[in-house]
């Protein structure tokens, strides 16, 4: 996919998290109908302050509660995965509420999410990173910049790289889910018999000052090439490891889904991606040739001058666009039939 056909999509993307909504104060009943969304537990079991989707997001008519008390009036319930995988018998209670729709969100790799058999013909909406998804959010995404724009209106500005001042280091890896029988484990191993990489994280050195991804990007941004590699490879799964990197201005080395995948999400030259080399010796080969020749390596980072990147706020922004989705959605009365068929396809 050319630079401008991975732009257009994110154009899409953001016409469909985002349409925009009439400005100024509606006339008695012209304003868009409230939906009240509640969150049934916190992700993780983790409180977390539920936003003002209108002041954040420009997402007018929301209220989001986490009171279990709203049951019988939401018009949506927004269930997490990981809280009811071990036990369906901590869903809402049936029989719902007339019309109600129960959407159900999980943003973890279906390597790591259990128990979808007890769930079928359960909910009647889908919200993940996957982009065929009843409500899409992934990880991140790209906003292209218009001609000649000063700046970006959303998301964060990429700066690239100074050519007067080179990297000094050649490649990081942050982990803190070490496994061995993960394919990214097997993977360092046999590119750090070849060239430098300095691993932080729970399984390395300690990343500087606090573990947040400001100071994780702070970090990436001494090193010329990060790698962003995925715990598992599935349709979609890119990660904040990829985003990161980007925000760094790290030429990221991609190993999860296909690369065909990535170029939805990226620039073909954004990356590069693993299965681009016959050996894990011949990519090791690649990256020292960039970081011998700038030219080269300025051809992964030239395209960074027309987007800017956008990570979506954990969990507020989520339920903020599920409240808009379920709005859209109200005359929706189906439910999913074939979840883990689907999330495992």
């Amino acid at each position: 996919m050319s630079a401008v056909a991975a732009g257009f999509l994110f154009v899409l993307a953001m016409s469909l998290l985002y349409p925009p909504e009439p400005l100024g104060r509606p006339r008695p009943g012209t304003g868009p109908r409230r939906v009240t969304l509640l969150i049934w537990a916190h992700p993780f079991n983790r409180y977390h302050a539920l936003p003002d989707c209108e002041a954040l997001y420009g997402i007018r008519a929301c209220t989001l509660t986490d009171d279990s008390g709203a049951y019988a009036h939401a018009d949506a319930v927004i269930v997490h995965h990981r809280e009811v995988a071990g036990d369906s018998g901590r869903l809402p209670p049936e029989p719902r509420p007339q019309a109600q729709k129960w959407i159900w969100m999980n943003f973890e790799s279906p390597t790591h999410t259990r128990g979808l058999w007890r769930l079928e013909g359960v909910f009647n909406l889908t919200m993940t990173y996957r982009a065929d998804s009843d409500i899409f959010l992934p990880y991140g995404y790209l906003i292209p910049l218009p001609p000649g724009a000063p700046g970006p209106r959303y998301g964060r500005a990429l700066r690239g790289p100074s050519r007067s001042r080179p990297r000094p280091r050649l490649a990081a890896w942050v982990i803190s889910n070490w496994s061995e029988s993960h394919a990214r484990v097997a993977f360092y191993y046999q590119l750090s018999r070849y060239v430098q990489v300095d691993v932080f994280g729970l399984a390395g050195r300690p990343v500087p000052e606090d573990s947040g991804s400001g100071s994780l990007v702070r970090l990436v941004r001494r090193y010329q090439f990060y790698l962003a590699l995925e715990n598992s490879q599935h349709t979609d799964y890119i990660t904040e490891k990829l985003w990161n990197a980007i925000l760094a201005g790290a030429v990221p080395v991609v190993l999860g889904p296909t690369r065909e995948n990535y170029e939805r999400f990226l620039p073909p030259e954004a990356f590069i991606h693993v299965d681009d080399f016959p050996t894990v010796r011949a990519l090791a080969r690649y990256l020292l040739l960039l970081r011998r020749n700038p030219d080269r390596l300025q051809h992964h980072l030239d395209w960074r001058r027309s987007y800017s990147v956008h990570l979506p706020h954990f969990w507020g922004e989520h339920y903020c666009t599920a409240c808009r989705a379920v709005r859209n959605a109200k005359d929706r009365t189906d439910v999913v039939t074939d979840l883990a068929g689907w999330f495992q396809s």
